[in-house]
């Protein structure tokens, strides 16, 4: 994991200013200066703002509107791949653990089809923007049910699965970032903020490691669809979509509750 850029954070509108003094304060960013990025506050949230004159534009979790409630409202339903992967089926919704939940829009996809969903994000910048996100979606009476099935846990997801006190999980998802994904993706304003923030995952396999000796049922890792396996390590069986797949390690069969 990569921090060394440069972020400063700033208001966007005087009355921001006391939340970002306070955010300031707990993220460790300076309120001026010179900067490769901004984390932003305004009147629709906190945004990271990549800066320069070929910036793209802002990003910021929304669960409310764009991308993520267009899926909500048309998406497939328990035949999507992801929901197959993670072994969504007639009265099994899983218990699931996303360990690399970035903006959140796969765990919002599990959570609204009816799963419990625990997420953990390490880079503390990514995850101002995912409790931002969760907390503006959660006065939303729509959505309010779908993130309240929701838990976010900051910190590094190896040492808290290796630390699990609770029940642990009946699915473990994953989904890292590895340097060499294809250059299209780079395109997309968000692997253009996330790759000089996060790098790549380069302890994937110990996280994948982790990950099986924790879930109870399943381990499922989002994989680019020519990409290796993660550590060569070979899944049990293989979900392939056009540009994804999701490689599947089970450990025992989900059943309805």
């Amino acid at each position: 994991m990569s921090t060394a850029v440069n972020v400063r954070i700033e208001a966007l509108a005087p009355e921001f200013g006391d939340r970002v003094g306070a955010l300031a304060e707990a993220l460790g960013l300076p309120l001026a200066g010179e900067a490769e990025f901004a984390l932003q506050l305004g009147a629709d949230g906190l945004q990271l703002q990549e800066l320069g004159p070929e910036a793209a534009g802002p990003v910021r979790v929304d669960f409310l509107e764009g991308a993520v409630a267009h899926r909500r409202q048309h998406g497939g339903g328990n035949g999507q791949m992801i929901a197959k992967a993670v072994g969504i089926q007639s009265g099994v919704r899983p218990v699931v653990l996303d360990a690399t939940a970035g903006l959140g829009r796969d765990a919002f996809l599990l959570a609204q089809l009816g799963c419990r969903v625990t997420l953990i994000e390490r880079h503390p910048l990514i995850g101002a923007l995912l409790a931002d996100g969760l907390g503006r979606a959660l006065v939303d009476p729509e959505v309010a049910p779908i993130i309240q099935r929701m838990d976010l846990r900051l910190g590094n997801a190896i040492e808290l699965i290796r630390d699990w006190s609770a029940e642990p999980p009946q699915v473990i998802y994953l989904d890292p970032m590895f340097p060499h994904r294809d250059k299209s993706s780079l395109v997309k304003k968000e692997m253009r903020v996330f790759r000089p923030l996060v790098g790549g995952d380069d302890d994937a396999a110990q996280l994948l490691q982790a990950a099986l000796e924790l879930a109870t049922h399943r381990v499922v890792v989002k994989r680019p669809r020519k990409a290796p396996s993660v550590d060569g390590q070979p899944p049990g069986y293989v979900l392939e979509g056009k540009s994804s797949r999701y490689d599947i390690y089970p450990k025992k069969a989900l059943k309805a509750r």
